[in-house]
């Protein structure tokens, strides 16, 4: 099996020369049979290719090309591909699937590094957008432990951020006493209350008795409607 198309032929009897000599070396070619005709090919100017598809996931098993192989030299980004702008490679599709380009994208598509993030499931956020999402979410959207931030909705109780409760409200007790029961009680414990009357003359507080997770007990001085406040965890 003949690998090679021999650069030139010779007769018997014909005489060498210096020319033929390195003509039979430097115009050979490669024919068929150097190649597997399957991964390698021959093309018409006799040199071994890389046949039209012929390397394929068999041969590019990660136990048949070492890494070590693969050199930062010879492997680089603008020879895998030319990558659109504001784009990453990744799959989103929620299951096991090809790499493709996934945008970097804010609100309504905009492709602003530093504007706040948008509604996609399917697109990347850069730290611009995250900076932005957490530089404009007190302001305007973030709840922390039931703190809102804007907006009051009539709540009778508030946890503050490192676990302390406020409750308020506004109640009618009159002088025989009485009690406030809080809507929801303290997980805990209730460990302060207060209570004022609403009248010209407020120096009729409400005389407190006892207070417990779930209650004030009370005893004004004499009967209104008090503005009250309980503390606790």
């Amino acid at each position: 099996m003949s690998i090679i198309n021999k650069g030139t032929s010779f007769a018997n009897g014909e005489q060498l020369t210096a020319d033929k000599i390195n003509d039979l070396i430097d115009l050979a070619t490669f024919n068929q049979d150097a190649t597997d005709s399957q991964t390698t090919d021959v093309n018409s100017a006799g040199q071994i290719v890389v046949n039209q598809g012929g390397i394929d996931t068999a041969q590019l098993a990660t136990d048949a090309v070492e890494t070590a192989k693969i050199k930062d030299a010879n492997v680089t980004l603008p020879k895998i591909a030319t990558q659109a702008d504001q784009t990453v490679i990744a799959n989103v599709s929620g299951a096991d699937a090809s790499p493709t380009a996934v945008d970097i994208v804010g609100p309504s598509g905009i492709l602003v590094d530093d504007d706040a993030l948008g509604t996609s499931d399917t697109k990347g956020a850069t730290q611009g957008n995250i900076k932005a999402y957490a530089d404009a979410a007190p302001k305007a959207q973030m709840k922390v432990n039931n703190v809102a931030g804007a907006t009051y909705e009539g709540e009778e109780s508030i946890t503050f951020p490192n676990g302390l409760i406020m409750k308020f409200g506004e109640t009618t007790i009159p002088s025989s006493g009485g009690s406030i029961t809080f809507a929801t009680a303290f997980p805990t414990a209730c460990i302060n209350v207060s209570a004022e009357k609403i009248a010209a003359d407020s120096s009729n507080n409400i005389g407190v008795t006892s207070f417990s997770e779930s209650q004030i007990v009370c005893n004004p001085t004499s009967s209104g409607t008090f503005l009250w406040q309980a503390f606790g965890y």
